[in-house]
């Protein structure tokens, strides 16, 4: 199959990239005006049973290891591109895990952070973490994904799909009580960050390597 690189000007890929940009600065900013634990209690609702499963199921949908079936389904069709896939994985990895292990490691989740217990809504059978709680790594991976997906394939059903799969994956995190909104700002900011690197690397290699040929 042929390759599949889309230019970054892509409209329904900006128009992603704009949409990120602009949740993040919302979260960013009503945390900031009204507390991070404000604007968390304002999104974790107990929806009942169905709330609890769909977003259970949602919040497994981001986790690290959906990167393998991503990466296996589209090697087959294109794998020209698998090394840009595998870069995203990786600057998205590094640009969550450092922060939250090493730059701050001691930054609270929601049941750390005073907030009292019985005002959290938590799903039974779900673990809660009580630190390294920014960026949400869930978020990132979700909001990674979508960005890749709408760039590799920038029609206008991937992008809307998209955009539901990392809403309901970041607000996920949310509603299990795992994370601030603050968080999933920050993992989507991880996400923009991690695919216009990963375009620049693509486009300087490949300038490289017509340069030298």
């Amino acid at each position: 199959m042929h390759n599949i690189m889309i230019s970054n000007n892509s409209k329904n890929f900006t128009i992603a990239l704009v949409f990120n940009f602009a949740l993040a600065i919302v979260l960013f900013l009503t945390s900031y005006v009204y507390g991070r634990a404000t604007i968390f209690l304002w999104c974790n609702h107990d929806l009942g049973i169905i709330g609890d499963t769909i977003f259970n199921f949602c919040s497994h949908l981001a986790e690290g290891w959906i990167w393998i079936p991503y990466f296996i389904i589209l090697y087959w069709g294109y794998k020209k591109d698998a090394i840009f896939i595998l870069l995203n994985f990786i600057i998205s990895t590094l640009l969550t895990q450092i922060p939250k292990n090493f730059l701050w490691a001691k930054v609270s989740r929601p049941m750390a952070s005073g907030i009292p217990h019985d005002q959290i809504h938590t799903v039974k059978g779900v673990d809660i973490h009580l630190w390294n709680s920014f960026p949400s790594g869930h978020s990132a991976t979700a909001f990674t994904l979508f960005l890749l997906t709408v760039y590799l394939f920038p029609k206008k059903p991937v992008l809307i799909i998209g955009a539901i799969y990392a809403i309901a994956c970041g607000y996920s995190r949310v509603y299990l009580g795992q994370h601030f909104p603050l968080d999933v700002a920050g993992g989507i900011t991880v996400a923009i960050f991690t695919l216009l690197l990963s375009i620049y690397i693509r486009i300087k290699n490949e300038t490289t390597h017509t340069t030298i040929n």
